[in-house]
């Protein structure tokens, strides 16, 4: 299940990501789809899938002029 998500996050951010499907840029970097397969990657699928969710839910300004520089965190405890 786990390489079916990341699959599908590596398509959406192969087929040109939020510019292409949304219309605009992510305020983050890395980016909230490239951030969301480091923590898949680095915790498993339901413990990334929820930092990355959490991350998603933060993402209040459209297209914001500076981006927010938030790295995926090292351990489970740190985020």
């Amino acid at each position: 299940m786990n390489r079916l998500v990341l699959w599908t996050i590596h398509r959406y951010r192969a087929t040109g990501g939020g510019k292409r499907w949304f219309g605009l840029d992510c305020n983050f970097e890395p980016s909230c789809s490239l951030y969301a397969m480091q923590a898949m990657e680095r915790f498993g699928l339901s413990r990334g899938a929820r930092l990355a969710w959490q991350r998603i839910r933060r993402c209040r300004a459209r297209d914001s002029i500076c981006k927010c520089h938030e790295p995926c965190p090292e351990s489970f405890r740190d985020a």
